[in-house]
């Protein structure tokens, strides 16, 4: 009986005597309490208040009065607070027995809100022509934390990764390797994304300023890319596939998987354009300007705003149009003209599958990456070009299913800046590939990794070079993607080097410490068990966990209705801090009495657990040594 169930239950009663009383179309809340307002609270007493002209403490009493004998199992009593709140008291013998034996199942709290409903959610989207940066990282981070939720409470997720090989990032690098003297082969065993990044497209970028011939060459070799059948079509794609290779590696070692990958080139010379075009005309979603300043332009009109051009009079598609036939494709609205064949089999043996237009080169005919809803997680900087595709979609499918997760930026804080050798004359310091200063993902990940190696091997001088290693990448992992997740999606997130890899306060490695003392303890007993006496548990320490492991699907619902990584972060760190509270303040293994000591192991057991648990969803391990 975890919470959700309870606080339904607690609806009934108060339904009950709204039925009995004809009383309907009350939309009160029932929820867990704050302290001094018992374990559960409702405020139906507030709302009833105008409807029956009584004062809202009258109500409440009448309705305590009248509901205290329908309390049931795990309601123990109810009350009228003086402000007129209602509260309710929890049997808490009954509420521990049922959340502590639930919470021993692998599928605690597992929800089926998403009924199999297919969704689709596309994340990362970073250019094949350098490393990842922490910035893509938190893009990366938050698609994968929310694929995850989603797919706790049975939502049937494909991920989906759009490569954009065809602009003039990619044309960039082509001038480097044809004309600037570049070699092919990256110098020293470098990783082929740093190398490309941090050497190829920042020096040929410096180059452009010098050389006008460069910048003509540019504009050939960008359109001879559009071009599939030219040996620079063909050459781009070689490298581009090289870099995405690399970029891969470093997702993977984030924990970060995904279905299949999109590529920008294939997408133009699919025709989904004219497709979508064409539907555009016929649903008459949009309109050829007759007369005006948009005259000879198709435009999408809009009610609140100015007319969006969607095509030129010189009959050329707008940066508008590029986004519109792949939302209408990932919503299955036009027909898929994609066969499919498989690019690579991922780290955790999982088929990667990319999109082909050669019906030869494929290795499956046909699958199905359309969803019943898409979510595409994408930065605030495109909130515009997002605001119409998703109107537009909204107009083909007459429901809310095209959704753009969006988030602020990481900057970099004055002080990084100036390790990376950077002018910073503000307190922070927006990134930029092209300019080439950035905080590189795999430069922060191995910073993190030797730092926490070197300290565990300090304190565990009894773990061998394996075993510090996968401390080190748990920490390392967990450490960036609580990071990136622990503010708000529209909060900018300021990234100091030296900062991250500190190991205190509101960290992941705060969190991970406490799920290794629960491990610590339940290693050096072999007494657990179900069967125990939950009346044992009487301190308000024992109390508060309970009650933080009885709010994980209260949480998870939340953050999957919600669309907020951040909740189930928050949740982890409220649970371990009431652990470690726990752990201060009550014995286990020394208790008083054979009895106790199972009925706490049982706690300590039920806690790791659902915290275990609750970071799987943050795709953050739980090691039970550090």
């Amino acid at each position: 009986m975890a919470f959700l169930k309870i606080l339904e239950q607690t609806r009934q009663i108060i339904n009950s005597y709204l039925t009995k009383n004809n009383i309907t179309d009350i939309n009160f809340t029932v929820e867990p309490s704050k302290p001094g307002f018992g374990d559960i609270t409702c405020n139906i007493a507030f709302l009833l208040a105008k409807k029956l002209q009584k004062n809202p403490h009258d109500i409440s009493q009448e309705i305590v009065e009248f509901c205290s004998k329908e309390l049931g199992n795990y309601i123990q009593s109810i009350t009228a607070h003086p402000a007129g709140h209602i509260n309710f008291e929890l049997d808490f013998t009954n509420f521990s027995k049922s959340i502590l034996e639930e919470s021993q199942s692998p599928n605690y709290c597992d929800m089926n809100i998403g009924n199999s409903k297919k969704i689709i959610v596309e994340h990362t989207s970073v250019n094949p022509n350098k490393a990842l940066h922490i910035g893509h990282v938190r893009n990366i981070v938050i698609g994968d934390i929310i694929t995850r939720i989603l797919k706790k409470v049975n939502y049937d997720v494909q991920v989906l990764n759009y490569v954009d090989d065809s602009g003039l990032q990619v044309a960039d690098l082509i001038i480097g390797f044809k004309y600037c003297g570049f070699s092919e082969e990256s110098p020293n065993n470098e990783k082929f994304d740093h190398y490309c990044g941090d050497t190829v497209y920042v020096g040929t970028t410096e180059k452009y300023t010098n050389d006008k011939d460069l910048e003509s060459k540019r504009h050939e070799v960008l359109k001879s890319i559009e071009d599939v059948n030219t040996e620079t079509s063909k050459f781009a794609q070689k490298i581009t596939r090289k870099v995405l290779n690399a970029q891969l590696k470093t997702v993977w070692n984030l924990g970060v998987t995904y279905d299949c990958l999109n590529f920008e080139s294939q997408i133009i010379h699919s025709r989904l354009w004219e497709n979508i075009f064409s539907k555009l005309k016929s649903e008459n979603l949009v309109k050829l300007e007759k007369v005006g300043k948009n005259e000879g332009c198709w435009v999408i009109s809009s009610k609140n705003e100015d007319d969006k051009i969607l095509v030129r009079s010189n009959g050329v598609a707008t940066y508008i149009a590029k986004d519109i036939p792949y939302a209408a494709w990932k919503l299955g609205i036009i027909n898929d003209p994609f066969n499919y064949k498989i690019f690579t089999t991922q780290e955790n043996n999982q088929t990667l599958y990319e999109t082909t237009l050669d019906e030869h080169d494929t290795d499956i005919s046909k699958l199905n990456f359309s969803g019943d809803k898409v979510i595409t997680v994408i930065d605030n900087r495109q909130i515009r070009l997002q605001k119409i595709v998703t109107d537009l979609m909204r107009r083909f499918t007459g429901s809310d299913s095209y959704v753009h997760l969006g988030y602020e930026s990481v900057t970099l804080s004055s002080n990084t800046a100036s390790i990376l050798g950077l002018e910073a004359t503000d307190k922070s310091v927006q990134m930029s590939g092209r300019k080439g200063f950035y905080v590189d993902a795999d430069l922060i990940l191995g910073n993190l990794h030797d730092k926490i190696y070197n300290e565990s091997k300090n304190r565990n001088s009894g773990l061998n070079d394996s075993e510090l290693n996968s401390i080190a990448k748990s920490v390392s992992v967990g450490t960036i993607r609580y990071e990136m997740i622990k503010p708000d999606l529209d909060k900018i997130i300021t990234f100091d080097l030296e900062t991250s890899l500190k190991i205190e306060g509101d960290t992941c490695s705060y969190i991970q410490y406490s799920y290794a003392r629960a491990m610590r303890i339940l290693e050096k007993s072999n007494d657990l068990t179900t069967s125990v006496d939950f009346s044992n548990f009487t301190s308000q320490f024992e109390i508060n966990l309970i009650k933080k492991i009885a709010m994980y699907d209260i949480q998870v619902t939340d953050a999957a209705k919600n669309l907020s990584p951040k909740v189930i972060a928050r949740y982890c760190y409220d649970l371990a801090v009431a652990f470690s509270s726990f752990y201060e303040h009550v014995m286990v293994l020394n208790a008083e009495s054979d009895e106790l000591i199972k009925s706490r192991l049982l706690l300590v057991h039920s806690f790791s657990l659902t915290l275990s648990n609750a970071l799987s969803l943050l795709g953050i391990d739980s090691p039970s040594r550090m």
